[in-house]
């Protein structure tokens, strides 16, 4: 039930979200390894590229991949989520005293978070008709290509945003900001972990994006990285420091909402089941 819960929630984010999910991938890639000021850039800002995107690719194009999107949130987070819940739930993540250990929801954020990333990487690659073909070129290995190089980008936000989360939520139910068991705390933890989790996972992003969007060749080799540390040495040497930050508006627009959505819908749906079920 914490698994399914957990996908739920994300799912439940996704619908919302996929729109600056496109926005955002379409920012990243407008050019790639140019150095600023020698490229035309299609999107000045998130707005603009909503604009551009619906004028010339019409308003489904805002919702494009929305099918293994949603599958993905829910083998992902489904399973990101639910290994986190199992282990807060049992008491892992609590010092002696009773207080979320920051250390120890860290650790458990990044492990839960790899678990669920690279289970979910096929889909990300995309769905069935995709998958097959990737499939009969690659081999099966070719389903989990630029998988290892994206569990980075995951065990920083993964490990950022419950941590965060967990440890705002802690606080503030200390602090009595709000009356206990309010869906405010909730809400509050999860646009505190929003903005962090942005911040963290920003360059990675822009990286594992690259990862699996470059060329390769008959060996299934990417011809542009080696890996994410590579994207992210290339980006910041031709592109500068802020070419890492490629698209954070977007990034923002997309991991904020989500990030908050995600965790509020998964605290919710928890504390009705758990309250139900007592």
């Amino acid at each position: 039930m914490d698994f399914l819960m957990s996908g739920l929630a994300a799912c439940g984010a996704c619908v919302f979200t996929n729109p600056l999910e496109v926005v955002k991938i379409r920012m990243q890639l407008q050019g790639e390894l140019k150095a600023p000021g020698t490229y035309q850039r299609h999107y000045r800002n998130v707005f603009h590229a909503f604009f551009i995107i619906g004028k010339v690719d019409g308003l489904a194009a805002l919702q494009k991949g929305l099918a293994p999107a949603l599958l993905y949130q829910f083998l992902m987070n489904g399973i990101r989520l639910g290994t986190y819940g199992l282990a807060e739930a049992k008491g892992y993540l609590r010092t002696a005293e009773g207080t979320i250990s920051p250390v120890r929801s860290a650790a458990a954020g990044a492990l839960a978070g790899v678990m669920g990333a690279y289970l979910g990487s096929p889909i990300y690659m995309g769905m069935f008709q995709a998958l097959t073909e990737i499939g009969q070129k690659h081999g099966l290995v070719g389903l989990w290509r630029g998988a290892v190089g994206g569990l980075p980008r995951v065990l920083v936000g993964s490990s950022t945003q419950l941590c965060t989360f967990s440890s705002t939520k802690d606080l503030l139910s200390q602090w009595e900001i709000f009356p206990p068991q309010s869906w405010k705390v909730a809400l509050a933890a999860a646009m505190v972990s929003g903005i962090a989790v942005v911040l963290a996972m920003t360059p990675f992003d822009v990286a594992s994006t690259r990862l699996y969007n470059q060329p390769t060749d008959t060996q299934g080799k990417g011809l542009m990285y080696r890996g994410i540390l590579d994207a992210l040495l290339q980006t910041a040497r031709t592109e500068g420091i802020l070419g890492m930050y490629k698209g954070i508006g977007a990034s923002y627009f997309r991991l904020g909402p989500h990030t908050i959505l995600s965790l509020f819908f998964w605290d919710q749906l928890r504390f009705f089941y758990h309250s139900y079920t007592k």
